[in-house]
């Protein structure tokens, strides 16, 4: 039986983002079973538009350069990739109504639910992540 991960995402700017999608895609590369709740600023990691120009803590543009020089891919490509290796995507439904969001302004593929959807995942993970 492998693993089961849960992440939660409540944070949107770059460096959240490489985190959490970084061990994200280790976990199921790893063959582990990865559930990634999006809520508050978190939605946007899996916002359309959004994830495409996440901000940068003041003082660290330099990151940028990096990223580019050690081709470590961009947010939309590690989503993706983090999908395709079969990771699970919920939207939370709360932020997403009080921030005005419909779900066809998030990429393709995602959930949309509430904290209990996560909660019924999380009770039986292994390892629970927030970021």
């Amino acid at each position: 039986m492998s693993k089961k991960v849960a992440i939660i995402a409540s944070n949107g700017g770059l460096f959240d983002a490489y985190k959490v999608f970084n061990i994200a895609t280790a976990a199921a590369a790893t063959e582990q079973e990865v559930t990634i709740f999006f809520t508050f600023e978190g939605l946007n990691l899996i916002h359309k538009e959004a994830q495409e120009e996440l901000p940068i803590p003041a003082g660290k543009e330099h990151f940028q350069e990096g990223f580019t020089k050690a081709n470590v891919p961009t947010i939309p490509e590690l989503s993706m990739m983090a999908q395709e290796l079969g990771v699970k995507f919920i939207g939370c439904q709360m932020t997403m109504d009080v921030m005005g969001l419909e779900k066809d302004q998030l990429i393709d593929g995602i959930e949309v639910g509430g904290a209990v959807t996560f909660l019924e995942y999380a009770k039986d993970a292994d390892i629970t992540l927030t970021f």
